[in-house]
């Protein structure tokens, strides 16, 4: 395969879709279950390893927080060489009554028939001093 030239268009656009069902209500981050591959899919979050949609899924519904609020800062996009493409975020995001954080999530987009699958989710918040 070869690099995809609409990598910047491709990155942005997952961006935008995948927070919108992350962000929209704590019941419907199940759907996020579209965006990851039944078994070929891994995802850090916050140092934890899981791997599969229905363990990712499964992490995700464990969080406690019930309303979020997110401001990207950039979306840094690369293609891979298999056709895929590497997407970073740079944000702060507001959980309930929190005070907002930074946030970096890291994707790896996957090629698989004539769309692109998570394959790689690396989450962190950026917090100093604690």
């Amino acid at each position: 395969m070869s690099l995809n030239p609409q990598y910047q268009q491709i990155g942005e656009t997952f961006v935008k879709q995948y927070y919108a069902v992350f962000d929209a209500d704590r019941e419907g981050r199940e759907k996020l279950a579209n965006f990851y591959h039944a078994d070929l899919s891994l995802m850090s979050f916050e140092g934890v390893q899981v791997q599969g949609a229905v363990q990712i899924i499964g992490k995700i519904k464990s969080l406690t927080f019930n309303k979020i609020a997110r401001a990207i800062t950039v979306v840094d996009c690369q293609p891979t060489f298999d056709g895929g493409v590497l997407v970073n975020i740079l944000g702060q995001l507001k959980m309930d009554e929190d005070p907002v954080h930074g946030f970096s999530q890291t994707f790896v987009l996957k090629p698989m028939n004539d769309s692109f699958f998570i394959q790689h989710d690396l989450f962190r918040l950026v917090i100093h001093n604690q």
